[in-house]
Formats: C-alpha cells, structure tokens, sequence
C-alpha cells in the first residue's frame, strides 16, 4: 500500500482542529485508501478502534442510510460519550441531504470528522453556505511519478518507467493489474461510473452520446488553449452539432468530478486574469489512453499535462502565462511568490532552444525560471533560466 505522505501529513496536521477534513478528487484516485492509513495511524497512536467510525456510503451495506436523518442517528449511536469520537464518510454524496448530518455531528465537541467525495458539488452551494469557514478541503490526485517509481524496487529505467506510467495509468488500483487488458477493463469501470454517476444522473444530461463526444475532443486537445464557441463550431463541422452553452455545461460538470482541470490564462505584463481562452488538462493519462489509443499522441502536450498536476500536488496555483505575443507554459504560484515554466520534449535543436528560452527571456521581474526538457544534459543555466531533465524534477 502506497503511503501518500503528503496527503496523510495533511490529516495528521488537521487533527482535532476544529474544521471538518473534506477529501476531494477523482474516483479511485485513493481517497478510501487514505483514510484507512490514517486509521491505522490513530490506532498505532494509541486511539481504540471503537472510537473510529467508518462509513464508505456505497457499500451496499449501508445502503439504508439514504438521508440525512438515518445517517446522523446511525452515527451518534456509536459515538461513545467519554472520548474523542473519529468519524469518516466516504463518498457522502450518496446521501441525501449529506451536508445536514455533516453540520450536525460537527457541532459535537467530542467528534473530529472526515469527508470524501468524488464531486465538486461536495464543497459548492448549500454546503459551502452550511460550513463556511469551518472545513479545508485537501485535494487529492492519482498517483504522482515519484509514488508510481517507489512501487518498483529493482533498477528499471525511469524512461521505461514514464512511458508504463502514461499508458498503464497513474490511478493506484492499476498496480495490482498485471496486463494491459485487465488495466483497459479497469479504467472502463472507473470512466463508466464517472460518467454515469458523477455526471449524466447528477447534471440530468440526456444526451451522453454527445457528453462523450466533448470528453473524447478535450482529451484528444489536452494542452490547448480552447474555448466553449471553439470547441462548439469544431464539433457541428464534424457532424456533431452541439450549442455553446451545452459545451459550457459538460466542461463545467467534467472539471467538477475532476475529469479535467482548467487552467485560466493570466497576462504577467498586465497583471491580470484573461477571460477568453483557457487550457484544459486530464486527471490521468491512462485514460486519454484507453479512450483515444495511440493515435495524435503528442508527447509534448502529454508532457505538459504531467507537470502541470504535479504543480498542483506541490501545492501551486496555477495559470497559463501570457506576455505580449509569447506564451509562457506555467505561471505557478504559491506563498513564496511566482515561478514559470516552460516544458518541451526536447531542445537539442538550436532553434527550438531559442523560441523555449525567448518567452521566459521576455519576462524582466527576479522571479525563478525553469526550462523542463526530456533531455539529458548537465544541469544548465541560461542567464537565469534553469533548464533541468523533467523526470530528476518530477522525482524531487
């Protein structure tokens, strides 16, 4: 079992605060698989068994607590009167009304309480409203290339092992698979129930034909700056005739299960946010895999999408940069201030080199600068400008 330190570091730091710890990301990124680390944590910690409650709310087994009220009486029966109580809700969407028995185990001074959910919705309108500032959200994302190399325990080359990592997928239930065949069966199941219960049966779509036919083009134009009327007029030419709004509406129900990320351009020169265009990224790429297979396969982009998650895991905001006529990959940004990004294949030509280098160039502020490259070079500095090998920086 992967241990996920980072996101299990963020429980233990959250620890009867009083906040209510809100797990979110894709399904089967490994939400339940953390909060059974961190179970045996408090236990190895000295916390008896009986003060943890652990609910997965698809488990057919508690399929009767279908509402708010049976869920909250079902939990305050257990919750013993004398101790801190942990409880843990796993996918509580399933529940109606969820965020009613959420408030109320939370006002109990003697329950610290942990949520997860496969759906933006979790932390949008009424719950948002109910909770507001009295919850954090940790986010969480399959598994990085570093979690993915840690399994191997021989000296496999990390080339080979990028290249396993993108085909086979990054979701940690692939690692227990043994063939490709298993593994296409497996993402199957986790696409069709995103799909069906993440986002046909919530959003009310009746057309998931046409839902489809939006997830194939953004995962085949991952890495491209792409907008709604774009998208729109591209698939009606095609013979798929689609409206602007229904493409706002599937975008925005595909980013809220964490499908997709959005990521929103921003001018550095300006200092502002753009509202026209923006970059969309896939969860994982085992799955733009599995449902495009090896055809377009631009590696560059794909690149792209690997870093761009992983300044997310590293805890970055992050943006698509704009200056002047250049573009700048990524504009990362935490509490330590700004960095950029440029990510390409390769820079061994002279020329390619140049046009990577003259975006981060046309920057003049201090901020750091790094150019990531699948090549193999000593580390180099140009003027400035870091360019490191992208799989030693994704090991980091």
């Amino acid at each position: 079992m992967i241990k996920r330190e980072e996101y299990l570091d963020a429980l233990k730091n959250f620890r009867e605060k009083n906040l209510i710890k809100v797990i979110t990301g894709i399904r089967r990124c490994g939400k339940s698989t953390l909060f059974e680390l961190y179970q045996e944590y408090l236990i190895s910690d000295g916390i008896d068994e009986n003060q943890i409650i652990s609910i997965n709310l698809e488990d057919g087994d508690f399929r009767h607590l279908n509402n708010a009220d049976a869920l909250y009486e079902y939990v305050s029966e257990k919750l013993l009167p004398d101790k801190m109580n942990y409880v843990f809700l796993d996918e509580v969407q399933q529940t109606k009304d969820f965020q009613k028995a959420v408030d109320w185990l939370y006002v109990k001074k003697n329950v610290d309480i942990y949520i997860t959910g496969s759906n933006a919705f979790l932390l949008s309108g009424e719950l948002a409203t109910l909770l507001s500032g009295r919850y954090v959200e940790i986010k969480m994302l399959p598994l990085s290339f570093k979690e993915y190399v840690s399994v191997f325990k021989d000296n496999r080359n990390l080339g080979e092992l990028y290249s396993n990592y993108l085909q086979n997928s990054s979701f940690p239930g692939t690692l227990e698979l043994t063939n490709r065949r298993d593994i296409r069966t497996y993402l199957d199941g986790i696409y069709s129930s995103i799909l069906l219960k993440d986002i046909v049966t919530r959003n009310n779509i009746s057309s998931s034909a046409m839902l489809e036919s939006v997830v194939l083009f953004m995962f085949d134009n991952i890495g491209n700056i792409c907008s709604s009327t774009k998208i729109a007029g591209t698939m009606t030419s095609s013979g798929r005739k689609i409206s602007v709004p229904t493409v706002e509406s599937y975008l925005s129900a595909l980013v809220d299960s964490f499908v997709l990320y959005k990521a929103q351009r921003y001018d550095i020169k300006g200092k502002q946010y753009l509202s026209t265009g923006a970059k969309y990224y896939a969860a994982d790429i085992g799955l733009r895999y599995y449902l495009l297979g090896t055809k377009h396969v631009d590696m560059g982009h794909i690149l792209e999408n690997i870093v761009y998650l992983e300044l997310l895991r590293r805890g970055y905001e992050v943006y698509i940069g704009k200056i002047g006529d250049a573009e700048i990959d990524f504009i990362a940004i935490n509490d330590e201030g700004e960095e950029y990004y440029q990510v390409a294949l390769t820079v061994l030509n002279e020329n390619t080199l140049k046009r990577e280098l003259s975006s981060l160039e046309a920057i003049h502020d201090h901020n750091p600068k790094y150019l990531l490259t699948m090549d193999y070079t000593p580390l180099t500095s140009h003027n400035g400008i870091k360019q490191i090998n992208v799989l030693d920086w994704l090991m980091k």
